[in-house]
């Protein structure tokens, strides 16, 4: 078993499938989900593969499925509240005869469907046209029973002509073109037209878009067979529907009776057509989702048998796929049946490379070392995860929110650090806060002559009353009043910058203990571990030990001759004493020779040691015969990369550079305050109330923007370095890759989310 500082044991097992059980076997491996198959054809083109017309056979039923599926969102009635479910329990991957009747049934439920459909759209075409024919002859018979030409009707274009007759031309237009259609019929025509216009009662169904729209009906009058070829030309520009109208008033209304009785004979076909359309719908909802995870688990299998590699003889198929180690009984359980014999695969030291396994829940996916959250942080990050935390079914649509789901414990981990740290410091957004009394007083001080005369009142802590003690959590408040409470804040925020950090990077130092124990590794430990270790100790560790002593030793008291820290590190690498700086202890110059001497003594170890034992190792194997052996993974036969592709990281030493970023962005936070809020403050009146709010308004842009998002960014990108060069380097590879096994719950789970 694996653990959450270590992946599983995953090896490399070889599997030799007959022709008849393959099918069978591979889709009982997918009902499991514990293997991953290798590509043994890396050479073969995807078109020219054994089983490629069985892929392409099973991609063409999925054409066919997602027809039928467009059909029932668009025609089912009434519509689905949510999308089709996937069946639960899943039905296995259908037998080549079950494929084969998945295919005739659903072909043939799709031709229905298709012919249906396009006598459905062409008998609602049909009413349509006919609703717009009686609305044309509805909204316009009292029209035409007074119209005549006009007085100015100009008589020298009806040259040689006996008669003149009043024409008409009826239709209907989109109400979005009535007014261009109007404007260009008036000046095409000179005005020698009547056009009316009225709307439809009723709303009817646009042909290309299916929208309802209330059509515009209009009624053109003319006179003249020029006149006329005019207006059909625009009304076909304007893509009118025009109808015959006939000239007498008995005639339209013989033609309107007739349009109500076909009107009711194509409703009537209308309901039968959609009732047997509902019936056809309904059948597809019922076998859809059966029919779509069988075939994509057939198409599955196929597709895994185009990995496989067939023997000389063609009677069996040879797969090779990695297995977690505890799931091997499993897996020779799943094909013990199936007549299959599993080859383990080369030694221990070979077979176990390449892949990774972790098992992780909702909490630890989005970290698989929690060891980093206390550190890698950032104070705004702890809001939104309060409400990602419980919302676990929520389904982010684009990949940052998908990103941002699965590490919502880790955001939420580390703003709460972040918020931690922050109450250290007793601070919010830069600002003090003042939780409980200081233990500060001026009381002992409180003299009018002091106050008249000195600018700035000297608080001693060794004046009785003036310290009480020890601030119960955090930095006293106080110190934000003080002259010189950068140069405290500074310094105590820099001491623990350094303590923080030797901290981390000795942790993780000390966890590639564990990776030398577990590999057998022991020269690594004497040769490296070993001596980093007492480079760092020796070092950086006996500076926090002198920041600690101090700390500790001395008090209020004794504060004016507390020796200097710096100095005393600096005379430990010159082997110098300094007379006006006193030891920390008894015997201190005598524990710093040493420290420094130990610590020069591990560089050499360090740079030639590991190299010194690599090369006597790799001299004595020279001369030791070996078997000859053909191991099951080449050298270079990882699935995605190369081991040589891995780059080598450098390591750099920088625990100081988040410290100097947080004091700039503390001073930035002080500039607002000071520049900003305090303008305000000036103001006691009404008015100034107003003012106090546009500026608050202005303060609180200015520090989002600059403070939140700046700081954010920038602690963020620090952070991720010193974590991945200074902490991680120390005992992470990262050389393997995630197991991906073939499992048919997550195949359709990927199509679902699609």
């Amino acid at each position: 078993m694996g653990s959450m500082f270590r992946s599983e044991e995953v090896c490399l097992v070889q599997l030799f499938l007959q022709s008849g059980a393959a099918y069978n076997c591979v889709s009982e491996l997918g009902e499991l989900g514990i293997v991953e198959f290798r590509d043994l054809n890396p050479n073969v083109n995807a078109f020219q593969r054994k089983f490629v017309s069985e892929v392409r056979r099973c991609e063409e039923l999925e054409k066919t499925f997602t027809f039928l599926q467009q059909e029932i969102v668009r025609s089912l009635s009434p519509t689905l509240s949510s999308p089709l479910q996937q069946p639960v329990p899943t039905p296995p991957a259908p037998q080549p005869r079950e494929l084969l009747t998945i295919e005739e049934e659903s072909e043939r439920l799709a031709r229905e469907l298709k012919e249906v459909s396009r006598n459905r759209d062409s008998i609602r075409a049909q009413l349509n046209q006919l609703c717009q024919y009686r609305g044309v002859l509805t909204q316009t018979h009292s029209l035409t029973a007074s119209q005549a030409p006009p007085p100015s009707f100009d008589t020298g274009m009806m040259d040689n002509r006996q008669d003149v007759r009043l024409s008409f031309v009826a239709g209907v237009v989109h109400p979005w073109k009535v007014p261009a259609f109007e404007r260009l019929l008036w000046r095409a025509c000179r005005g020698y037209i009547i056009v009316d216009f009225r709307e439809m009662e009723e709303k009817l169904e646009h042909p290309d878009n299916g929208e309802m729209v209330q059509w515009t009906v209009f009624l053109i009058s003319y006179w003249g067979d020029q006149i006329g070829q005019k207006v059909k030309k625009i009304c076909d520009c304007f893509h009118t529907q025009m109808f015959p109208y006939a000239e007498s008033q008995a005639e339209r209304e013989e033609i309107l009776n007739g349009l109500k009785t076909r009107i009711e004979d194509i409703k009537s076909v209308m309901s039968e057509t959609e009732q047997y359309l509902q019936q056809l719908l309904m059948r597809a909802v019922a076998v859809l989702p059966q029919w779509r995870v069988r075939v994509q688990k057939c198409k599955a299998v196929q597709m895994v048998l185009n990995l496989c590699s067939p023997s000389v003889t063609e009677k069996c198929l040879i797969a090779e796929a990695w297995c977690p180690v505890r799931q091997l009984p499993a897996l020779q359980s799943a094909l013990r049946e199936g007549g299959v014999s599993i080859n383990p695969g080369p030694k221990k030291k070979e077979r176990f490379r390449g892949h990774s396994l972790f098992h992780t829940g909702s909490c630890r996916f989005g970290f698989f070392s929690p060891l980093i959250m206390n550190t890698f942080k950032n104070s705004i990050l702890c809001l939104p995860p309060n409400f990602l935390s419980f919302k676990v079914y929520i389904y982010f649509l684009y990949q940052i929110w998908r990103m941002m789901f699965g590490g919502r414990y880790l955001i939420l981990l580390m703003g709460l650090f972040s918020v931690y740290t922050g109450a250290i410091y007793n601070e919010c957004f830069s600002r003090g806060l003042s939780i409980f009394p200081s233990s500060w007083h001026v009381r002992p001080n409180a003299m009018e002559e002091t106050f008249r005369v000195n600018p700035y009142l000297s608080l001693d802590p060794n004046v009785t009353g003036v310290f009480t003690g020890p601030y119960p959590f955090g930095i006293d408040p106080i110190w934000g009043l003080a002259n010189n409470h950068l140069t405290f804040l500074n310094s105590y925020k820099m001491k623990m910058s350094v303590i923080i950090g030797v901290i981390h990077m000795t942790f993780g130092v000390s966890l590639s203990f564990f990776n030398y124990i577990h590999f057998r590794e022991i020269s690594s430990v004497f040769l490296v571990l070993i001596p980093e270790l007492l480079f760092m100790l020796c070092l950086f560790g006996y500076l926090i030990f002198m920041v600690v002593f101090k700390w500790v030793v001395y008090g209020p008291m004794d504060s004016n001759t507390a020796p200097s820290i710096l100095i005393h590190f600096i005379d430990m690498f010159l082997f110098a004493a300094n007379k006006d700086n006193p030891d920390l202890y008894h015997g201190q110059m005598t524990v710093q020779i040493i420290l420094v001497v130990v610590a020069v003594c591990s560089v050499p170890v360090l740079l030639l040691g590991k190299p010194i034992h690599e090369y006597l190792t790799h001299m004595r194997k020279r001369h030791q015969p070996t078997g000859e052996r053909r191991p099951l993974l080449s050298e270079n036969g990882s699935v995605n990369a190369h081991q040589g592709d891995v780059e080598m990281r450098g390591e750099e030493e920088e625990v100081l550079c988040n410290s100097s970023l947080y004091v700039c962005f503390a001073e930035l936070s002080e500039v607002l305050w000071v520049m900003v809020m305090h303008i305000s403050f000036s103001q006691t009146s009404y008015v100034g109330s107003v003012i106090m709010a546009v500026i608050f308004a202005a303060f609180a842009v200015l520090t989002i923007s600059i403070l939140l998002v700046m700081e954010g960014l920038s602690a963020f990108l620090h952070a991720l370095r010193l974590h991945w060069v200074e902490f991680q380097n120390k005992f992470y590879s990262g050389t393997g890759y995630k197991l991906n096994p073939f499992a048919f719950a997550s195949i359709i789970r990927a199509s679902s989310a699609n």
